[in-house]
């Protein structure tokens, strides 16, 4: 119907309706109508013209009547008072008389009628238009005001594929209530119960506000469940607008591992960061590029991407100079090899920079067991590299990248990645340089990570291949990860191992399951299937080693590490001489010195 369609519609409706009323009214009042055709014609005209001055005045006739709610109602309440108002009026001047019985009657009809004729549209839509798609019954999780509205927009849109059927809350206080004509049938704990004895086939989860172990906490009980699971987008997005509280998203596994964020001490990072040249090898990979990400936000002079891959340090070079086109930032590239000693110090001579993130490396721990001559070379010999280039051209800061494999290392990527530590502390020791390194488990969403290649077998229709059921790892985000990395960097005074709080370790079989239970898939379908412990590969990971544990927090999330016994004639010696070993002797010979368990460089040899 068009638009003028629709209002002559109305307008003729009002008509009959408004007519119909005052005669009715005054049949009531005086069934004989005896005396009263002159009142009855002049209060009925006027009436009818007040309703309609007074429909548009209040834009009654503009109004999309199937969404009417409080505010229609009371527009109609004023147009329909404000016009027997003036009808009164009218009649005391013509008549000088006010007929009070038949005008309260009048009121109350058509109230009545104009009202009932307005809402039949919303009843229509609610009743017949939304059972007419088949829609997915739904359990909302939040009965506050995110859950509210949660409720109203999908009922209100008879296009949405979700009907909501019952909301949970644990506030004892709204269960057995009605909000929105749905009622509020119990707490967290009776997800499973209503999801079985309602027939629920999503499950929205509207509490903006949560934090990581809340969601956990209910995301445990939704997974008993055969329903999905859904949530609505994050706080700061409904505030600035970006997205509505119906566009809802797949719970991510990030949302029930990573951690609350922490607020960094802004003032001691732009003391070391802002107008600052920064310099960060590995700049394309994960954390590298994260970290850039990061460092723009804190202005600094140039930042420097160096790297051995050129495609993706072209990517993350495209991605800073979108995201720093408004400012004054230097977007620098430099493709180097870790092993190029010479072109590393002609870098450095060239930018001179004050900051440096050694994020570069070897991290993938089986295929460095087949290969550990490049692990000693990248991890080894690269980080050597570039902390003399670094300390040949006065850098300020020097923090490297390192991981909780380092610690007892089992696998050829943690002993290397220890040995780089100890040669990290040696160079702050003859340095006036302020070298550092800082230490944590696996980020989620990493190449290296676990997790891509479970979505891949999922995608696939499984198996999802677990080493064993009983292995744990820690976790945290890439960019959790990055902002502790940086924060860390500013409270470096030299030679600290930093170890970022990692919160508590995480089941691999439990992640797996997690996965499989997000993507939509049932456990059953996909199955898991345990491949047992790759070379290298350790149960549980730690992030000190007995003899550097140091429990007291210097900022929230970030503890420090006594330094241990350094072994750099040893570590010199296995990069003069690794070339000649076997695999099978570097690796021993590797694997004892990061666990101290050789202090001579002539037992090197006889391994």
């Amino acid at each position: 119907m068009s638009y003028l369609s629709r209002i002559w519609l109305l307008i003729l409706l009002d008509s009959i309706i408004v007519i119909s009323t005052i005669y009715f009214s005054q049949a009531l009042i005086n069934p004989s109508m005896d005396n009263l055709s002159l009142h009855v014609f002049i209060s009925s005209i006027t009436l009818l013209f007040c309703h309609h001055f007074f429909s548009f005045v209040y834009k009654l006739y503009k109004k999309a009547w199937e969404y009417a709610s409080i505010g229609e109602l009371i527009s109609i309440f004023k147009v329909i008072s404000y016009s027997i108002i003036v009808t009164a009026i009218v009649q005391q001047i013509v008549q000088n008389d006010i007929y009070f019985r038949i005008l309260a009657i009048t009121w109350m009809i058509h109230l009545l009628l104009i009202g009932g004729s307005r809402f039949v549209w919303r009843v229509y839509r609610d009743t017949y238009l939304q059972h007419s798609i088949n829609q997915k019954r739904t359990l909302i999780i939040g009965a506050g005001a995110a859950g509210t509205m949660v409720a109203r927009q999908l009922l209100q849109n008879h296009d949405a594929e979700l009907k909501p059927i019952a909301f949970i809350d644990d506030n004892v206080k709204k269960q057995k209530l009605d909000i929105l004509g749905i009622p509020v049938v119990g707490g967290v704990k009776e997800i499973d119960r209503f999801t079985k004895e309602l027939n629920i086939s999503n499950i929205v989860i509207a509490i903006p506000s949560l934090n990581k172990k809340q969601l956990n906490h209910i995301f445990k009980e939704c997974a008993k469940t055969s329903a999905k699971t859904q949530m609505i987008p994050m706080l700061e997005d409904l505030l600035t607008g970006k997205v509505s509280v119906n566009q809802f998203r797949d719970v991510q596994v990030e949302d029930l591992l990573g951690r609350e964020a922490i607020e960094l001490d802004i003032t001691s990072i732009s003391d070391y960061v802002t107008n600052k040249v920064v310099l960060v090898t590995g700049a394309g990979g994960s954390i590298g590029s994260e970290i850039c990400r990061q460092i723009s936000s804190f202005d600094p002079k140039t930042i420097i991407l160096l790297g051995h891959g050129e495609n993706s340090i072209y990517t993350i070079e495209m991605e800073l100079k979108e995201r720093c086109k408004n400012t004054e930032i230097d977007i620098i590239t430099e493709i180097a090899d870790l092993q190029d000693n010479d072109k590393l110090i002609r870098v450095m001579k060239q930018y001179k920079p004050n900051v440096v993130y050694h994020a570069a490396a070897h991290k993938h721990v089986p295929l460095m067991e087949r290969s550990p001559e490049e692990a000693v070379k990248n991890n080894i010999i690269g980080t050597k590299n570039i902390a003399e280039a670094s300390r040949l051209n006065g850098v300020d800061t020097f923090v490297m990248i390192s991981t909780d494999k380092a610690v007892n290392p089992t696998s050829v990527m943690g002993s290397t990645k220890r040995l780089a530590e100890m040669i990290i502390q040696h160079f702050d020791q003859i340095s006036k340089t302020r070298f550092v390194a800082v230490r944590f488990g696996n980020v989620l969403g990493s190449r290296g990570s676990v997790i891509p290649l479970f979505k891949k077998q999922i995608q696939k229709g499984g198996p999802v291949t677990v080493t064993h059921p009983d292995m744990v790892r820690y976790f945290m985000t890439i960019p959790e990860a990055s902002r502790l990395v940086i924060q860390a960097g500013a409270l470096a005074k030299g030679g600290e191992i930093f170890v970022l709080d990692m919160g508590e370790p995480v089941k691999i079989v439990d992640l797996a399951k997690n996965l499989i239970k997000l993507s939509g898939n049932n456990l059953d379908e996909i199955g898991i299937e345990y491949t047992g412990m790759r070379p290298g590969e350790k149960l549980f990971e730690e992030l000190l080693s007995s003899e550097e544990v140091h429990e007291e927090q210097i900022y929230p999330k970030i503890y420090i590490g006594r330094t241990s016994e350094l072994y750099i004639e040893e570590i010199e010696y296995i990069i003069k001489n690794f070339r000649s070993l076997d695999r099978e002797h570097l690796r021993k010979s590797l694997l004892d010195l990061a666990n101290t368990k050789i202090t001579y460089k002539k037992k090197l040899v006889s391994v």
